[in-house]
């Protein structure tokens, strides 16, 4: 029997961790191999046909006055890994993202367990971010192969002396088959002629709180501009429902729908095909609305405190925010940063990109440049392969 960990946290992260966790689970039965997958994740995760020790997906946060709720939190957890993990011990871990909490237990693992091979998939973006003069990575402190899903994460990592293999983006394993834009809509019961808006504001608390009053307020000031538009919210998080109704209420927001957590998943491609224009956050969502060829508009905003302590503190530097903008290494996308998320400038970009013309031309077009960089299908079959190998090894 081969123990694995599975650690990641959010709901980006519980995504991609049950995919991933059908993909051992797939490779062990090819090869025999008896396998318990236990999980820090959520119920994605779960679902996959992992045990949940711990359900982190709503645990993310991005900033400092933002994290300080989760500290107790994040404790009581780390306690109750440790108990469970000292009565079953592991074979191997895996670690997703989430990159403080990943981290830490990382460096906890290696300590108490030197030989214990430790593997990071999706690994943080150091190749994008930098903290100083961005020169120091702790994952080299404990980590044993790193499986990377961008080419310039794999170029970083390598250059430091990591065990690296660039993988592939596993969006590509999901997004072969997509549906057509007509039976999108009628599968959401919209008008098929009228414009449609998708909205994509959050998958933290915080984002929730920051991006869903600008967001809405640039939907209703879009519907007066365009009479007729039809706006969808995915929620990320059944509390997220209630919030989001809320917000587009009180900015206005008429002919809109909040899909419900437990729907947005199954529904994240068909509401893709059937949107003309998405205005959201960054993330991984501005990938699969780029293979989807969806024109996008993306903003993020927080705490005054936080942005003031990473610019003039911990100096922190990015040259873009939205992935596809970093791998094409140009602005493809527009991205609009704390005081410049307004929904006067929302509106602004989103305007030529509602309707054929040179400017949303030349994002889809930019977008054909974007699925170069990706590599080929089969990402999570060749991760799981790796994981099993190394743990066999």
């Amino acid at each position: 029997m081969v123990r694995l960990l599975i650690s990641t946290g959010e709901v980006s992260g519980d995504l991609q961790g049950s995919l991933l966790i059908r993909a051992l689970r797939a490779e062990a039965e090819r090869r025999q191999l008896p396998l318990e997958l236990l999980a820090l994740g959520g119920t994605r995760m779960e679902a996959a046909g992992a045990e949940l020790l711990a359900d982190t997906a709503p645990m993310g946060a991005i900033g400092l006055w933002e994290a300080v709720p989760l500290i107790l939190p994040t404790l009581r957890l780390q306690a109750q890994v440790d108990r469970s993990l000292e009565q079953r011990p592991l074979d191997g871990a895996v670690l997703i993202d989430y990159v403080g909490a990943n981290v830490r237990l990382g460096g906890k693992l290696r300590r108490k367990h030197p030989s214990l091979p430790i593997t990071y998939y999706i690994a943080p973006q150091e190749w994008a971010w930098r903290f100083g003069d961005g020169s120091t990575t702790r994952l080299l402190d404990f980590t044993d192969r790193i499986l990377a899903i961008f080419p310039a994460e794999a170029e970083f990592y390598g250059q430091r002396g990591a065990n690296v293999t660039w993988v592939g983006h596993p969006l590509l394993d999901s997004f072969q088959e997509l549906p057509g834009r007509k039976e999108s809509r009628q599968q959401l019961g919209l008008n098929p002629e009228a414009p449609v808006l998708l909205l994509l504001p959050a998958s933290r608390p915080q984002e929730l709180k920051y991006l869903m009053p600008p967001l809405a307020a640039a939907a209703a000031m879009l519907q007066r501009r365009r009479p007729g538009l039809q706006v969808l919210v995915p929620a990320g998080l059944e509390r997220f429902e209630q919030p989001l109704g809320e917000a587009l209420a009180a900015a206005g927001v008429a002919n809109a729908r909040v899909i419900p957590a437990a729907q947005a998943d199954g529904l994240k491609k068909s509401l893709c095909a059937a949107a003309d224009l998405a205005l959201g956050k960054s993330g991984t969502v501005n990938l699969e609305l780029a293979l989807q060829g969806v024109p996008q508009v993306v903003g993020y905003r927080v705490s005054g405190l936080t942005a003031f302590v990473a610019r003039h503190i911990l100096r922190f530097q990015v040259d873009h925010i939205s992935p596809v903008n970093l791998l094409l290494k140009q602005r493809l996308v527009p991205e609009l940063l704390q005081d410049e998320l307004t929904a006067e400038s929302l509106v602004e970009q989103a305007l030529p990109l509602l309707q054929p013309g040179p400017e949303r031309q030349r994002m889809l077009d930019g977008y054909g440049q974007l699925r170069l960089t990706l590599g080929e299908p089969g990402v999570t079959q060749r991760a799981a392969k790796a994981i099993l190998d190394q743990v066999q090894r």
